[in-house]
C-alpha cells in the first residue's frame, strides 16, 4: 500500500516510526506546511520508500493509495473537503485514515462522515489505545473466562503527562478544548472497549449518561501561566482544563446490564513521561495495564545529562534527562500505533473500512461533547434528553474563564 501523509509534525513522525514495523507499506507522498522535506528524508532513512514532497492535497492524493490526516484539529475539516474534491476529480484512493480526535464538535464530526461517504472511501479512525498489544492480549486471554463468568462491569482508563508539544494544543479555540478533547477521546473509547464483550463490535454498547468535572489546577497558576504566555497562549484570557474526570454509563442492548467507565486525563502529571493506566473489573477476574512498567531502566548522571539533547529519546513526554529513567524499547507498538496500521491497511486491501471507522470516531466525539456539557452545566448528561448536534463547549469558544475554577 502506498501511503500519503498529510502532516509532518510530532504525530506524523510517530506514525512514521510505527510503519517501520508494518509489512506491505511504503510512504510515497507527504504534504505539510512545515517540515515535509525533513519528514521525507527520515522516511528514506527508515527504508519506507522515497516520498514525493507534494505541493497540495490534490497532488498528494494522486500519488498514494491511502491518505492519512495527521494535522492539527482545526485544519481537519478543510483537509477532508480537499480530499473529497480530489476523489471527485479522479484520484484513485483505496482508503482514508484520520487520527483522533475526528473533530472538535458534532457539527464537524458529522460533516467529516458525510464527506467520506460522498467520496465513497473505506475509512479508519485511528484510536491507537484499542490496538495496544497489552489490551488485545488481555481480552484474548480472558475471552473464555468472560463467556462463563460475564463481561467487564467497571473500567478505569487514565492518560496523564506534563502537557502537549505545540502551542496550538493549548489553545482551546484551535484544539477544541483542553486535556479532555486532547486525551479524553482516548480514555472514553478504550474504557468502553474494555467493557465491550469480546465477540461484539467496538460500537456495541449503548451510551446512557455521563457525569463529568473539569478543572484548571496547574497551568492557570505561576510560573506555568507565564510559560504558556511565552508560547503565545494566554490562560488569563482563554483558559482550558488541565484535569478532567468523566463517569460514563453504558448499557448492553442484549442483556440490559449497565456498565461504568471512568475516564481520567491530566496535563499536570509531573512524573516520568506518559502514563496510560487501565483497569478492568469483572465477575471473578480483572486486568491492569500500566505503560510506565518496563523491563528496562537507565540511569544518567548530572554530568552525562549535559550531553543529552532530547529527554524524549527515553520516553514520550519525559520531563527529565537525568537520574533513574524508564525506557520503553518500542513505544509505537506499546501504544498500539503498529496494530492500528496493520488493521487499516489490511481492511483497505480487502476493500472495506477498518475495525474503527469514521462513524465510530463521531460516536467518540459525542462522548467527549457529553462530558463537556455535563461539566459546563453542573449536572449529568442523559442521552436523548439533550441534542449535541450544534453544541459548542464554552471552553472551545474561548470562554473557559466562565466555567473553570
Amino acid at each position: 500500500m502506498r501511503v500519503g501523509m498529510i502532516g509532518a509534525g510530532f504525530n506524523a513522525n510517530f506514525h512514521r516510526r510505527a510503519l517501520t514495523s508494518v509489512r506491505g507499506a511504503e510512504i510515497t507522498a507527504v504534504y505539510a506546511l512545515r517540515c515535509a522535506p525533513e519528514f521525507a528524508e527520515a522516511a528514506i532513512q527508515d527504508g519506507l520508500g522515497s516520498p514525493r514532497v507534494c505541493s497540495d492535497i490534490a497532488d498528494l492524493c494522486n500519488h498514494c493509495d491511502v491518505v492519512g490526516i495527521f494535522i492539527p484539529n482545526f485544519a481537519r475539516l478543510d483537509t477532508m473537503k480537499a480530499i473529497a474534491a480530489a476523489v471527485a476529480n479522479g484520484a484513485q484512493l483505496k482508503g482514508l485514515i484520520c487520527e483522533k480526535p475526528l473533530a472538535r464538535n458534532m457539527r464537524e464530526a458529522n460533516e467529516m462522515v458525510r464527506l467520506a461517504d460522498q467520496a465513497g472511501l473505506p475509512t479508519a479512525y485511528f484510536e491507537n489505545q484499542i490496538f495496544m498489544p497489552g489490551l488485545v492480549s488481555a481480552k484474548a486471554q480472558l475471552a473464555a473466562v468472560e463467556s462463563s463468568m460475564g463481561t467487564v462491569h467497571l473500567a478505569r482508563s487514565a492518560e496523564e503527562h506534563g502537557g502537549p508539544h505545540e502551542p496550538w494544543f493549548w489553545d482551546p479555540t484551535k484544539q477544541g478544548g483542553g486535556v479532555f478533547c486532547d486525551m479524553g477521546c482516548h480514555s472514553a473509547a478504550v474504557g468502553m472497549y474494555m467493557c465491550t464483550p469480546s465477540d461484539k463490535a467496538p460500537s456495541f454498547l449503548e451510551f446512557v449518561s455521563c457525569t463529568a468535572s473539569m478543572k484548571l489546577l496547574k497551568w492557570g497558576n505561576e510560573p506555568w501561566k507565564s510559560i504558556l504566555k511565552e508560547r503565545g497562549v494566554d490562560y488569563d484570557q482563554t483558559p482550558a482544563e488541565d484535569y478532567a474526570v468523566a463517569n460514563y454509563t453504558f448499557r448492553n442492548p442484549e442483556t440490559g446490564q449497565n456498565v461504568v467507565v471512568q475516564a481520567t486525563d491530566s496535563w499536570m502529571y509531573d512524573a516520568p513521561g506518559l502514563r496510560l493506566l487501565m483497569e478492568a473489573f469483572a465477575p471473578g477476574y480483572s486486568y491492569t495495564i500500566d505503560t510506565l512498567k518496563s523491563p528496562v531502566g537507565v540511569f544518567i548522571g548530572d554530568r552525562a545529562a549535559a550531553s543529552v539533547g532530547d529527554a524524549e529519546l527515553v520516553l514520550e513526554k519525559s520531563q527529565a534527562s537525568s537520574g533513574a529513567l524508564i525506557l520503553q524499547p518500542n513505544e509505537p507498538d506499546l501504544y498500539g500505533y503498529c496494530g492500528e496500521w496493520r488493521d487499516a491497511l489490511a481492511a483497505f486491501e480487502a476493500g472495506h473500512s477498518g475495525l474503527l471507522d469514521l462513524r465510530y470516531g463521531a460516536m467518540v466525539t459525542e462522548l467527549v461533547m457529553a462530558a463537556y456539557w455535563s461539566a459546563e452545566n453542573g449536572r449529568t448528561f442523559v442521552k436523548g434528553e439533550v441534542d449535541l448536534a450544534d453544541y459548542i463547549p464554552a471552553i472551545q469558544q474561548g470562554k473557559g474563564a466562565s466555567v473553570l475554577s
